[in-house]
């Protein structure tokens, strides 16, 4: 019995120590620069930012709906506020709406790089709940107010400034530079984007890199690490809706037949909820726990380190909210269920719309055919609603790209921490990889528990700060990925 305690406490402290050597072993990857010193940001950059906010340039799902006005006075505000970039930089329009704009490096050798944001804003559902006008608030206590200050007006202006403000300067890249401004981002962009990346393709352009919208600074968001984190997009979720219908025998309300189409539909929307895909932690999520894991305080550490000890527990902590169960499985969202016309009248047809954000390493069919598995009912018919997307490919962290984009914020901000991370939404850049695998998501602004909720909901908003920081932010991008 002696034997079998000493056999089992000797197998404990190992085990112990095997759990302290994995934490002793994780060490701090982060990249260490310096800071840049301080650029003054244009004169007239935040009016112009909120002149550009000022501008109803919503996407509507109904194009029926669609202000071509308020997107032609945008293009005149583009040409009013950049005359350089107008004079030196190669324009071309798609649609109408969307601009491209090539700047000539002197090296022809070198691939160009590519930034890229969008113009376009969602509709606003309750104006009324919002403290200030969603298009006329401009800036309130050092704060600037509107629909689109965050998506995607922010990259926009930011953008534009950086490189109006570099030509004054006389600056000449070395690899060509494109801006990509897409109008019809919020409405799966096909008429701006999607043209832009073809036309491109079609040149034969091969991309060093594409920096889009996407993640963002999180600050307190981040389990066990005080410090700022700028989370760069490495890869984007996909997604698919599908529509599940059924024709059943109606009939009077007074005689219910054991099943009605809202019966058979109901059960079958309600079991895909309950059984959901399966969760793991996909190669972003783990690059995210390696990289900022060493950051964090001791018990975090410590679990992360030992992830293939804890899986499960962290697979439960990520569980408990809807964005930390968007980066584990595919999620599933019932968003519409249709069904009768008149209290007393049984319907013969049911109808619900199941929307799906589909993680990387799965694909559109998978989910096709979990939800037939799950339903296994032949009466309900289920179909794929409109055009969805796979997953973007994962982009690489270990290489010159992926490190200038994280210098670059470093050496405008040098206490943020940073990781690579998963995009839950859709953005324009999905369709650039068509001209490179390397396509990061990131824009230098702040979110905290305080704005989470303003992106396409109310009182959306920017610091003049953070937007000033954005303007530097792609300024640097610039000079190290193009200077000497």
């Amino acid at each position: 019995m002696k034997k079998i305690f000493l056999s089992l406490f000797i197998l404990l402290f190992l085990f112990i120590a095997y759990l302290f050597f994995n934490v002793y072993n994780f060490t701090s990857s982060q990249l260490k620069v310096e800071g840049v010193p301080h650029v003054s940001t244009p004169d007239g950059a935040v009016d112009r930012f909120i002149e550009a906010v000022s501008f109803r340039t919503i996407s509507f799902e109904d194009e029926a709906d669609f202000d071509s006005s308020q997107f032609k006075q945008f293009n005149l505000f583009l040409e009013n506020s950049y005359p350089k970039i107008h004079a030196q930089l190669t324009h071309t329009v798609f649609s109408e709406f969307s601009h491209l704009y090539h700047w000539k490096g002197s090296d022809p050798n070198l691939k160009p790089i590519i930034l890229m944001a969008h113009l376009d804003v969602v509709p606003i559902a309750s104006p009324r709940a919002w403290s200030v006008h969603p298009f006329t608030a401009g800036l309130v206590d050092d704060v600037i107010y509107g629909r689109g200050t965050i998506d995607c007006k922010f990259g926009v202006v930011a953008i534009m400034e950086s490189i109006e403000q570099l030509l004054k300067e006389g600056f000449n890249p070395k690899r060509d530079i494109y801006i990509s401004l897409g109008h019809d981002e919020e409405v799966l962009g096909r008429k701006g984007a999607f043209k832009i990346a073809n036309h491109l393709k079609e040149k034969g352009v091969e991309a060093h890199f594409v920096l889009d919208e996407g993640m963002a600074i999180t600050k307190g968001l981040v389990m066990g690490v005080d410090a700022p984190v700028a989370m760069i997009g490495i890869a984007e979720k996909g997604f698919i809706s599908l529509e599940l219908n059924i024709a059943m025998a109606g009939g009077h309300s007074s005689t219910p037949a054991k099943e009605t189409a809202i019966d058979v539909l109901s059960t079958a929307v309600s079991k895909v909820k309950a059984n959901p895909c399966p969760r793991s932690f996909n190669p972003v999520i783990k690059g995210f726990m390696r990289k900022i894991g060493p950051e964090m305080d001791f018990k975090s550490k410590f679990v992360f380190a030992n992830r293939a000890v804890f899986n499960s527990v962290l697979l439960n902590e990520y569980e408990k909210t809807g964005s930390g169960s968007g980066t584990i499985r595919t999620t599933t969202a019932p968003t519409i269920f249709e069904a009768g016309i008149k209290e007393n009248v049984i319907p013969t047809m049911a109808r619900a719309v199941i929307n799906f954000r589909i993680i990387p390493g799965e694909t559109q069919e998978d989910v096709i055919e979990h939800v037939r598995k799950v339903v296994n009912d032949e009466r309900i018919k289920i179909e794929v609603l409109n055009k969805g997307s796979d997953p973007s490919p994962i982009s690489p962290i270990d290489n010159d790209q992926y490190e200038t984009i994280e210098r670059s914020i470093k050496q405008i901000l040098p206490e943020i921490k940073s990781a690579p991370y998963l995009v839950l939404g859709a953005t324009d850049s999905r369709y650039f990889n068509i001209l490179t695998p390397n396509v990061y998501r990131f824009s230098p602004f702040v979110i905290t528990s305080d704005n989470l909720t303003c992106f396409h909901g109310i009182d959306e908003r920017v610091p003049k700060s953070e937007f000033e920081n954005g303007i530097r932010f792609y300024r640097q991008v610039i000079l190290n990925a193009t200077g000497e």
